[in-house]
């Protein structure tokens, strides 16, 4: 889902990068082997770009959750937030580095029910807290405490929709294009 109004900024390359935002824009080369061109867009704003990369990398890092989790997290996120671009970079994601079972990725993609038990409450749980911004019901809690997580990841995941609305929103705002890399788990929300 795209917003009807885009913003006209250009896509920022490393060499016409304000010098601040070349480090971030390096990086990202060096990491992935090219920009993406979710950073390139965001790349317009210093503090957008960083603030996202360095809540992402906190997210990724310093969490105790696993790796198929936090996929689950960030792609229950976006989906919910309609980011075509997010959804479709995730499962790529998700398949390639994560290792999270496509029945789970496809699940979160089509709305349809997760079977792992503890992966669909977390999911239900994250989606939760987005709708309702960031209030869930005494039962939503007790639910996703009986399934094994504990209260520090209410918090955990509060980092990832930040993150994850500071990317779903830009590329909104910016239709950015998915990079063809990721143009095999290409998603539209229906």
């Amino acid at each position: 889902m795209n917003s009807e109004y885009k913003l006209s900024l250009a896509s920022q390359t490393v060499e016409q990068a304000l010098p601040k935002v070349k480090p971030l824009l390096t990086g990202a080369q060096q990491k992935f082997g090219f920009i993406p061109n979710m950073y390139s867009k965001m790349a317009n704003s210093y503090g957008l770009l960083e603030s996202y990369l360095h809540g992402y990398e906190l997210f990724r890092n310093e969490t105790d959750l696993s790796a198929v989790e936090q996929e689950v997290i960030l792609l229950t996120i976006s989906h919910e937030n309609g980011c075509e671009y997010c959804v479709s970079a995730h499962s790529f994601i998700a398949d390639a580095m994560s290792k999270v079972p496509t029945d789970v990725t496809d699940a979160i993609r089509n709305n349809d029910t997760i079977t792992d038990r503890k992966l669909a409450v977390l999911s239900e749980f994250t989606r939760s807290l987005v709708i309702k911004r960031g209030l869930p019901t005494r039962a939503d809690v007790e639910v996703f405490l009986a399934v094994g997580y504990q209260q520090h990841h209410i918090l955990e995941i509060i980092l990832a929709i930040s993150v994850k609305t500071i990317s779903n929103y830009a590329n909104h705002l910016f239709h950015t294009e998915l990079d063809d890399v990721f143009s095999p788990r290409q998603w539209q929300q229906s």
